[in-house]
């Protein structure tokens, strides 16, 4: 009995120091995620101002063309999957990783059909382990990543699009909506939808004049708003992280402490019969010798 209540004594303090290590994780995540939430914020305005100069070009002129804008057949696409480094975030990485894996399977019949740009340790080791063609990678992404960061993935995958090599770019992220809620994205970046920009033709427009030309502005223009769309999704990619490793380690200690309480009862109940029995058998040592 001794030795069944010395291990549950020891179950006891592990689970007690498993509870000090994930309430300590969800406080920290809990902290990152406020400013993942207002990196996210600040970079809408400069989003939405690149959107809107790009808007008026391309509505502007029909005679305005650019490779971004146009449709064509789709013989090979590219992914660019942003994930996280680390884990103990709940289902997120694999949630995500698991819908690109369905959408690959359902649409290709054959590696040379696609390639993957991909950002996080997480989502590298899950492709790798399958033999999903990595075309480029990028890991050890701080939790405060600037545009320059991931630059030069997102203007691998958009020059890809742009020189031919790719038909489509499917930017594949979380989508944070809050703490305990985030969507697993697959959005189609490349070529740009001519008509969403139409949808913001709504009250008076600014007049732009552009020098040297209304095509040449657009030929810069037009990869850095991609890139920025890029970089946003790394931001709400982030936000998620923390959202979810916050929620996961708030469960984690929820259930370290229901478990604390469960072994305790279980201690209390062996000690007390140990007890009884210790009782018991000086009783029956009295009785015996009287």
């Amino acid at each position: 009995m001794a030795k069944g209540m010395r291990e549950i004594k020891r179950q006891i303090k592990s689970k007690q120091n498993m509870k000090q290590i994930t309430r300590a994780m969800e406080m920290v995540s809990a902290a990152k995620l406020k400013r993942a939430q207002n990196a996210a914020v600040a970079s809408r305005p400069y989003a939405d101002k690149l959107r809107e100069v790009v808007f008026s070009i391309a509505s502007g002129s029909g005679s305005v063309k650019h490779p971004m804008l146009q449709t064509r057949e789709v013989k090979r696409t590219a992914y660019l999957v942003i994930t996280s480094d680390r884990g103990l975030a709940g289902g997120l990485n694999s949630n995500l990783l698991r819908k690109l894996l369905v959408e690959i399977r359902a649409k290709h019949s054959s590696p040379e059909q696609y390639g993957v740009f991909v950002i996080g340790r997480k989502g590298r080791d899950f492709l790798a382990r399958r033999n999903i063609p990595i075309v480029s990678e990028v890991t050890g992404m701080s939790d405060t990543p600037t545009f320059a960061d991931v630059k030069p993935i997102a203007s691998a995958a958009v020059q890809g699009f742009e020189d031919g090599k790719y038909d489509e770019l499917i930017l594949v992220y979380n989508e944070f909506r809050n703490a305990i809620s985030q969507i697993p994205t697959l959005k189609k970046l490349l070529p740009l939808d001519a008509s969403e920009f139409g949808q913001e033709a709504q009250g008076p427009k600014a007049d732009y004049e552009y020098e040297p030309s209304a095509e040449e502005v657009l030929q810069v223009l037009l990869p850095k708003y991609a890139e920025t769309l890029i970089y946003s999704a790394l931001l709400d990619n982030k936000a998620s992280e923390h959202g979810s490793r916050m929620t996961a380690m708030g469960n984690a200690t929820k259930n370290a402490t229901k478990m604390i309480q469960e072994l305790t009862l279980t201690f209390n109940r062996a000690r007390q019969a140990a007890i009884t029995q210790e009782i018991a058998e000086i009783v029956g040592g009295a009785n015996a010798q009287a």
